[in-house]
């Protein structure tokens, strides 16, 4: 990494962090730890459990995004290895923040130990990339278009105006498909090359990005709905542009950026117990189950790598040598 590129890496995540303490500070700074305790005891049960469902919903999602990668460079890496990865760099990166450098950096740890290039990994990593987008695309342009006064209070701009940019989100999202169809000539840029999934992966990629949103958007409703009738497109539209606010800030997880940007379009709808839970539903709860598997996995590296290295010292090693004793004449 370069001096500058170091600079630039450090200083955002300064930024970021700086950020999301301010953004958390305003957005708590109105509560006593009783007022937030109380507010997350009214959730009901039945509600939790159905956020919770709709977390492992979007984890499963998730591991469709890396798994659209590695079948798109053409490896046959068992599903399972797939999942193991990608729940471990997602569950870390998202609440780490920088999730494309995080998780990029964990994703590589796996994938380089079953056999796969450095250029193999990044693709990977760039594919999830461009799913998040075209989730964030698809979701964010339907609900644009079907509920376009929440979107047009907040970006202040005419409901019609707010349905345009919508349609222009699902027209991106089409191209891109029809990219995959028709631009089938590799792009090389500085010696890397790249080239469009199939259609088939290309509409993967559509379905699982926008699948992941639209359950997230469900697991927020869901802890919204014990103290208020949210509706669905509602929240989608609070997570949605609080998904956008995350890319722009970098803030870690999202930390503050997320709640004061749902806050904001939701009002007193947006209960403080509510966002409590739904952060520590959808990013700490997974981040503790993904750091112990991390470190039982890196062991098991290790371990693998140590065996490794003993059998070739041993295959390395001459065989001992007897010499023949000659039969007297």
């Amino acid at each position: 990494m370069t001096g500058r590129r170091k600079v630039f890496t450090y200083g955002t995540m300064i930024f970021g962090f700086a950020l999301a303490a301010y953004l958390l500070y305003v957005g708590l700074s109105a509560f006593t730890w009783d007022d937030i305790v109380r507010s997350a005891r009214a959730i009901p049960q039945w509600n939790m459990t159905l956020a919770l469902f709709y977390c492992a919903l979007s984890y499963l999602c998730l591991t469709g995004f890396d798994w659209t990668g590695v079948r798109y460079v053409k490896s046959d890496l068992a599903y399972p290895r797939i999942a193991l990865a990608s729940f471990v760099a997602l569950g870390l990166g998202q609440t780490i923040g920088l999730a494309g450098l995080s998780s990029g950096a964990i994703r590589y740890r796996y994938y380089a130990h079953w056999g796969l290039s450095t250029e193999d990994v990044a693709k990977i990593v760039l594919l999830s990339g461009v799913t998040v987008g075209l989730g964030l695309l698809v979701l964010g342009g339907l609900v644009m278009v079907l509920n376009p006064d929440d979107t047009a209070g907040i970006l202040r701009m005419a409901p019609t105006a707010v349905r345009l940019v919508g349609i222009l989100c699902l027209a991106l999202a089409a191209a891109y498909v029809a990219l995959a169809v028709l631009l089938r000539t590799p792009l090389r840029i500085r010696g890397w090359s790249f080239q469009m999934p199939t259609m088939r992966l290309a509409l993967a990629q559509i379905v699982i990005g926008t699948a992941n949103f639209a359950v997230v958007s469900a697991c927020l409703m869901e802890l919204m709905q014990a103290t208020e009738n949210v509706s669905y497109l509602k929240a989608a539209t609070a997570y949605v542009l609080g998904n956008i606010a995350i890319l722009i800030t970098h803030a870690p997880g999202g930390l503050g950026v997320l709640e004061v940007t749902v806050r904001h379009v939701m009002g007193d709808q947006a209960s403080i117990g509510a966002l409590v839970a739904f952060r520590v539903i959808y990013f700490f709860i997974p981040f503790f189950i993904a750091l112990p598997v991390s470190l039982i996995g890196e062991a098991a590296f290790r371990a693998a790598r140590r065996r490794k290295a003993s059998v070739g010292e041993e295959t390395a090693r001459p065989a001992d040598v007897t010499p023949a004793v000659r039969a007297p004449s």
